[in-house]
């Protein structure tokens, strides 16, 4: 029996290039993997720092009275955020740093170990860092494993790195079931605009991975093959949510492609929701039965306007751009809000460009202003750059970001500092 201490924290984000949302959100790899820790007789307690904003004190006095034998620690915000991570570890670091001496052993996951596990190791001073998705690797741990593949910790003055990120089964993810005062405070519903919040919002996952390559998306280390759970447990775990008084959901599927069995399951439970994904996988008959189940806010991706930018970002697409407006209209007759998200490409003039956000905007659908591309480790477009990642990664693509853009994106309101600036100093 080992004690497990699972610890989401409490996130700030001043002058970070993060592009993700900074309200909390449940920590889905914490909760599934907590699951699989009580279910297999292990002890477990989660400290959403985030949710509850916990400082330190806080979390020690949790910790000191629980006893935990192992500290895990995530370095992004949820599993909606891998992809999309703060590059620097300086909330990880600190909060590493505040409970090292709480528990024999630290522990951290995420995107950082997962693409660049030495440097994370390094800067964040724990005992393992897993790779990859997480659940079943902190399961192993806990069951006394040390030696197996998805691991990276130091061993006789060495950094030992046992074979690469590992995937979970995923299709076998039961229906999980969150503590009602954590859902209770869960107030945001992410990435809604069309009413204001009554009841509490959630997140959930319907699948995972993408079975597309775009070159902007960093999710081949972690988060990367497609799986879908089936629909009964899916529908079993929205049940619950709704009888806590959730009255919104937020699928984070990396892209959420159309499923007719369970958008017919969601036709009668009077809940709302949110998706992102891909407005050319949507056909008028699907799109009309996504907002009769209650869809109330479409993030599409299409990201170019040309068809030779689209074919850069490897976007495998077969409409015109055209037809995607023509589709995003029609999305936007039953679904009350659509944004078109667009990256910065130099295949797009920006007159062009603007010009069709107005259009779009006329339409009813929200077109973002282009945001400048952040070469993610882990990514295609990392790799054509500069090659596989080395433990100096997340500090030349932000250097490269900073140098290349004087101008950011509308969702950040400062300049971005330097990565030195942001982290502990400690040399990977």
């Amino acid at each position: 029996m080992t004690r497990v201490a699972l610890i989401n924290p409490n996130w700030s984000f001043d002058r970070s290039i993060y592009f993700g949302c900074r309200s909390p959100h449940l920590p889905l790899e914490l909760g599934i993997s907590g699951h699989y820790l009580q279910q297999a007789g292990h002890p477990m307690l989660l400290l959403d720092a985030h949710m509850f904003d916990l400082s330190f004190a806080d979390l020690e006095a949790e910790l000191r009275a629980f006893r935990p034998d192992i500290i895990v620690l995530t370095t992004a915000p949820t599993y909606l955020f891998w992809r999309c991570a703060p590059p620097e570890l300086r909330v990880p670091q600190a909060l590493a740093l505040a409970v090292r001496d709480l528990a024999p052993m630290l522990v951290a996951v995420g995107p950082h170990g997962s693409t660049t596990p030495r440097a994370a190791l390094k800067k964040l001073a724990v005992d393992i860092v897993v790779m990859g998705e997480c659940e079943q690797s902190l399961l192993r741990l806990a069951n006394g494993e040390r030696d197996f593949a998805g691991l990276c910790f130091a061993q006789d003055s060495t950094i030992r790195v046992i074979g690469g990120p590992q995937a979970a089964s995923f299709r076998d993810q039961p229906a999980l079931a969150w503590p009602d005062g954590m859902v209770r405070r869960h107030h945001h519903h992410h990435h809604r605009f069309e009413a204001e919040p009554v009841g509490p919002g959630a997140e959930i996952e319907a699948s995972r991975g993408c079975p597309y390559n775009c070159t902007f998306c960093a999710k081949e280390n972690f988060r990367n093959l497609y799986r879908r759970r089936p629909t009964d447990v899916l529908l079993q775990e929205i049940d619950r949510l709704g009888e806590q008084g959730v009255e919104y959901i937020y699928f984070i599927d990396e892209i959420f492609l159309p499923n007719a069995e369970l958008l017919e399951g969601l036709v009668s439970r009077a809940l709302k929701f949110g998706v992102q994904t891909r407005i050319d996988l949507w056909k008028p008959d699907m799109l009309e039965l996504l907002g009769r189940s209650g869809c109330v806010s479409i993030e599409a991706g299409v990201e170019s306007l040309t068809p030779e930018g689209r074919a850069a970002l490897a976007k495998n697409c077969k409409m015109t751009t055209d037809q995607l407006a023509d589709r995003l209209v029609e999305a936007r007759q039953h679904v009350p809000f659509v944004q078109a998200n667009l990256i910065e490409v130099p295949e797009d003039d920006d007159p062009v460009v603007q010009s069709w956000r107005r259009r779009m905007q006329n339409a009813g659908v929200w077109a973002n202003d282009p945001v400048p591309l952040y070469p993610y480790p882990g990514s295609p477009d990392y790799r054509k750059l500069w090659g596989e990642p080395d433990d100096f990664a997340w500090e030349r693509a932000h250097k490269h970001y900073l140098a290349m853009f004087d101008k950011f994106s509308d969702v950040q309101e400062q300049r971005p500092a330097p990565l030195s600036a942001l982290e502990l100093q400690v040399a990977p």
